[in-house]
């Protein structure tokens, strides 16, 4: 049995669709990271704001920025006078923690992590 080229046209249509949305945001956080290397700490500090939390070694500054999200997934209501089968909403803690390395005063790479940094 063949899927006709219709069905394949629209499903690969989807499909793509689907991937680049999820790229959209990390691709769009990256772009604008990347835009901050390079520059002086000054710049950092002007865009990012003041950092959570920073780290001294041996001349070189790690400056880490934190964001926590909560998504709420919504529950389903149940059936009957009982709300038999209801499932109540349910928070999603994400968080993205996103390090900058300072060395002499330029801001030289940064590192993301957590499942909130797309």
């Amino acid at each position: 049995m063949t899927i006709p080229t219709t069905i394949r046209f629209v499903t690969l249509l989807i499909c793509c669709t689907l991937q680049t949305g999820c790229d959209d945001g990390r691709g769009e956080r990256m772009a604008a990271l990347n835009r901050l290397v390079g520059q002086p700490e000054q710049t950092l500090l002007l865009t990012m704001g003041v950092p959570t939390r920073s780290y001294d070694s041996g001349g070189v500054k790690y400056l880490a920025y934190d964001e926590q999200l909560i998504d709420i997934i919504p529950g389903t209501p149940g059936v009957g006078p009982w709300n038999l089968g209801a499932v109540p909403p349910q928070p999603i803690e994400r968080s993205c923690e996103t390090t900058f390395q300072v060395a002499q005063g330029i801001v030289r790479s940064f590192i993301l992590r957590g499942n909130a940094c797309d």
